[in-house]
């Protein structure tokens, strides 16, 4: 066998770049690029092995670790798991910063390939700059914390390691039921040690994505279940999009007419004016999608892991009948909650099951009440999110705005608080893949640098980015990644004075307003943020707007735009869009005012969301 004597790190990206996936039939990287913040950890070989091959493996500039892995994220999920982006970093801090996109990365079952400096292996000048001494266990590090967030990690102590290990990390990212972040932990000696590695290593190899199909038996345990029912739904998950099955859900729907409901990682895999659409479902749900799960005696669940904003706690599903179908890729997913699970790719499966089932459907009578409920909700939201003089405005107002506005092909992103359910009710979807909210791990601020993501995938599209003033303060780095890389967002910044989404929680269960809203922290110096301002001094093009309707004339400037348009605009802190599901969230079981009594008594119910609750009517 041929060989060739590399560096660690050479071999590493030449590994990398002859890795290629097939698209759409075209043989495309499916290493993309790379995000990086260099430090002594990582830019004296690893940095000067990207430099060198540079035209092959684009490297990015990072501002801050975990923002740039966020993007990178983004990036895979816009593009369905097919390519994955890699985030570099040096050791310490630096590393450490990325571990919480790792978790992103792996709640959201979403592919990326960490490669963070890690300390010396041979020990030799320990403890090295930013080293964390573990006296009792030499040989852990600070990226030991990657272990718990990722699907495959490994320590790359001698040169010859990623022989096995980087195949490995590149298999278990491709994985459809594996699916998720890997990270080799590159000791900083080892990047730069030599090795006679094999040519072959480094040949090209077009990987293409596997879709396993469904056992004949548990199609048949399945059919059986679907047969029996008399009011069946469909909970379509982010599983239909990695699957791109949203054309069979589709099919399947109208031919066996089952009405659509969706989680919020899997909204916009159906249209808004397809024939079985029903909108979200659980805690972010409208009344449509939630009042049939409270009747329905069977969910078909797709590509979802079935968290408890899905579910609402699995208080929503009032039926003695109700039984669970779950597909999926993954076996721990589909054998949830005492399921009939069907493993395997959601576009076969549903292709293989509706065969199966044949000419069945359920009744016209169901079809119709789903229909029904649907325009008593669309009614209740065009309402709510409509034109308003209203002095403040609330999130749905500002989001209706902008969606009124806004072309079929304009993507949503939102993360954490309570833009996530505002977006998802009055973001209906026009056309498939425009809502790509993050919900798996709640993440705030990954608002921004997800959107930055999201348009590097889908350049062609106007991304658009809904964040609350909270998240906002917390990262916004990716304003001025956006302007330099030439990647234009437009940015809704929804100033509604702090956390007031979990302020309204915070009520709920009892507790005095405190260290949520600005106004009920402890601050002795109160000063407004100028979000424009500081957008504009990242090189954004930027406006406050003070109403709904100005708002609407600055987003049709920020579509003209060539530069990423941020907007921000004052909303209210206590109007939200009704809630109709409920959610479990811990309630103090020893009472210590009249309101924590009623919140325990709610508590103990299990009947009502905290979005149902009569709020002050202050701004």
């Amino acid at each position: 066998m041929r060989k060739i004597k590399l560096t660690c790190a050479h071999a590493l990206v030449k590994h990398l770049i002859a890795q290629k996936v097939y698209i759409d039939g075209q043989v495309k990287p499916l290493f993309p690029g790379v995000f990086g913040i260099f430090g002594h950890g990582n830019v004296a070989c690893l940095g000067q092995a990207l430099e060198e091959n540079k035209d092959q493996l684009p490297t990015y500039r990072g501002h801050h670790e975990q923002n740039m892995a966020l993007t990178g994220v983004a990036y895979a999920r816009a593009k369905r798991r097919k390519q994955i982006f890699i985030a570099t970093s040096s050791v310490g801090p630096g590393s450490t910063n990325l571990v919480t996109a790792s978790a992103v990365a792996m709640s959201n079952r979403l592919p990326i390939l960490f490669l963070p400096g890690d300390t010396y292996a041979n020990r030799m000048p320990d403890p090295v700059l930013q080293q964390v001494e573990h006296f009792s266990n030499p040989g852990m590090t600070a990226n030991d914390s990657f272990k718990p967030v990722t699907k495959y990690f490994d320590r790359i102590t001698r040169p010859e390691q990623i022989l096995q290990s980087l195949p490995q990390a590149i298999q278990t990212m491709l994985d459809p039921a594996e699916c998720g972040p890997a990270c080799l932990s590159l000791c900083q000696d080892v990047q730069g040690e030599t090795f006679d590695y094999p040519e072959e290593f480094f040949k090209e190899r077009i990987h293409n994505i596997r879709r396993p199909r469904p056992d004949d038996f548990q199609i048949k345990q399945a059919v059986e279940k679907i047969k029996n029912s008399k009011k069946p739904i469909i909970i379509s998950g982010g599983g239909v999009f990695y699957s791109d099955a949203m054309d069979e859900l589709g099919n399947f729907a109208i031919k066996h007419n089952i009405p659509v409901t969706q989680t919020v990682m899997g909204y916009s895999t159906m249209k808004k004016d397809h024939s079985h659409f029903v909108g979200p479902i659980g805690g972010l749900g409208g009344k449509a999608a939630n009042n049939l799960a409270k009747e329905t005696d069977l969910a078909i669940c797709i590509g979802t892991k079935l968290a408890d904003f899905t579910t609402g706690s699995w208080a929503n599903f009032e039926n003695p009948e109700f039984k669970l179908v779950s597909i999926n890729i993954a076996r721990h997913d589909a054998n949830k909650h005492l399921a009939e699970a069907v493993i395997g790719d959601a576009k076969v499966t549903l292709t293989e099951l509706s065969n199966a089932i044949g000419d069945w459907k359920s009744s016209e009578s169901w079809h119709k009440k789903s229909q029904d409920e649907l325009k008593s909700w669309n009614e209740y939201v065009d309402k709510e999110s409509g034109p308003t003089n209203q002095e403040l405005p609330s999130y749905a107002h500002a989001v209706g705005a902008i969606y009124r506005n806004s072309d079929p092909t304009d993507i949503a992103v939102t993360a954490a608080g309570g833009l996530v359910g505002e977006v998802v009710q009055v973001w209906r979807p026009k056309e498939l893949n425009t809502h790509e909210t993050e919900w798996g791990f709640s993440c705030m601020s990954y608002e921004i640098s997800g959107a930055l993501g999201i348009k590097m995938a889908n350049p062609d599209k106007d991304v658009i980015a809904f964040v609350g003033d909270g998240s906002y303060l917390l990262n916004n780095s990716d304003i001025y990644s956006s302007v330099i890389t030439n990647n234009k967002l437009i940015i809704i910044v929804c100033d509604n004075g702090g956390h007031a989404v979990i302020n309204r929680l915070q009520l709920f269960k009892g507790g005095k307003e405190f260290n949520c809203l600005f106004n009920s922290s402890n601050i002795q110096n109160s000063k407004e943020v100028n979000f424009a301002q500081h957008a504009a001094s990242m090189g954004a093009k930027s406006e406050h707007v003070s109403s709904i309707s100005e708002l609407e004339e600055a987003f049709k400037r920020a579509k003209q735009s060539d530069v990423t348009y941020v907007i921000s605009i004052k909303t209210h802190s206590y109007e939200w869009l009704e809630g109709s599901a409920y959610w479990e969230s811990p309630t103090l079981e020893i009472p210590t005012s009249k309101e924590n009594e009623e919140a325990l008594k709610l508590h103990k119910e299990g009947t009502v969301s905290y979005t149902h609750l009569t709020l002050p009517t202050k701004a």
